[in-house]
């Protein structure tokens, strides 16, 4: 489980990566459109969305010619229960989670 911990904190580390899942909070995406945004090559989108697969945080499937990411929020379950192991946290309050995620998205001034 270390190991996957480890993986899902390094895919978060990134505010790059954190904007992306927030981008797929909606719904699932192609891999163009995840790149639309970013001022960044689709390669280096690609490797982005490679760290967030190997973390189980989004999965990918081929659909005819495209590429579609979709959101598994189920993979943040091991880090939410290592956070909340703590005991002086409250328990995630999804909403609020979603919130601050969306205020990743915001440009800094």
């Amino acid at each position: 489980m270390t190991d996957a911990l480890d993986q899902v904190f390094a895919a978060l580390a990134d505010t790059t990566r954190r904007r992306i899942l927030t981008m797929l909070l909606e719904d699932d995406m192609a891999v163009t459109d995840v790149s639309e945004p970013f001022e960044m090559s689709l390669a280096a989108i690609s490797k982005h969305l490679g760290i967030l697969t190997r973390a189980g945080l989004i999965s990918q499937e081929k659909r005819g010619r495209v590429k579609w990411c979709k959101l598994e929020p189920d993979a943040m379950r091991s880090a939410i229960v290592w956070i909340e192991s703590f005991g002086q946290l409250e328990a995630l309050n999804f909403d609020a989670f979603e919130k601050f995620l969306e205020g990743e998205l915001e440009p800094d001034p």
